[in-house]
């Protein structure tokens, strides 16, 4: 099985997005949401260093990240695909996408940037300035408010892979991003205090770029909104394949 799935991808998909785990988390992030839409194949990534990847080197770079991800996936970008992040994986999904186009693998792609701003303009976000105290308190907020139970094992262990992730977004600071060929559609959201969906203009320079408003929070799209899958099998789905 390949280690970056979940799952084996349908053979009979007519697209896929492979959806990266923003910081502190694993694919299961993405257990909310159903496998494809219209016939476009929602793809959980797994990083490593978390999960079932823990014993795994975590990449210390989106770079280097984009580098292993695409070679991982390369069997799998035989169809119309795309790449979504949210907040800092949205970043990752760039990377990942500049990276895809460099390596001349199967387009056409398509990349969802979801709740960041454009690669130039950070790195930037309150959970950058947080120390550890901090960013527990935040990180007990969103476990509960997620259902789950913060216990201080959980606490431990997702402190340790979030600070690991963030320091990853603090060295990312490209100020003359690569414009990509694929498509980009960018999403913010009307009611996101970290990431206000004004402040996302500048993907732009990043490429042929389409901005979104979608109703709700900062983890609104964890929940599955239709309007978000309404876009993914609006730019990848039946009609586009």
């Amino acid at each position: 099985m390949n280690p970056w799935l979940l799952r084996r991808p349908d053979p009979l998909a007519t697209a896929r997005i492979f959806c990266i785990p923003y910081a502190g988390t694993g694919a299961s992030m993405y257990n909310r949401w159903p496998s494809s839409i219209d016939g476009v194949e929602l793809v959980p990534v797994q990083l490593p260093g978390r999960a079932n990847r823990m014993r795994e080197k975590a990449p210390t770079t989106y770079e280097e990240l984009a580098v292993d991800l695409v070679a991982g996936l390369a069997p799998y970008l035989d169809r119309p695909y795309g790449f979504f992040g949210h907040c800092g994986s949205a970043l990752a999904a760039y990377q990942a996408a500049v990276q895809a186009e460099a390596t001349g693998l199967a387009v056409p792609g398509h990349l969802f940037a979801s709740s960041q701003v454009a690669p130039q303009d950070g790195p930037t976000g309150r959970f950058l300035e947080l120390d550890d105290d901090g960013l527990t308190d935040e990180l007990r907020i969103m476990i509960e408010e997620r259902g789950g139970n913060p216990t201080p094992d959980v606490l431990e262990l997702t402190l340790e892979i979030m600070r690991a992730d963030i320091e990853v977004n603090k060295r990312y600071v490209v100020p003359d991003p690569v414009r990509l060929t694929m498509p980009i559609t960018t999403i913010g959201w009307s009611e996101d205090r970290e990431v206000q969906h004004h402040t996302m203009s500048g993907w732009n320079r990043c490429g042929d770029t389409d901005h979104h408003v979608l109703p709700g929070a900062h983890y609104r799209f964890l929940d599955g909104p239709t309007e978000l899958f309404e876009l993914f099998a609006a730019r990848l789905g039946a009609k586009e394949a």
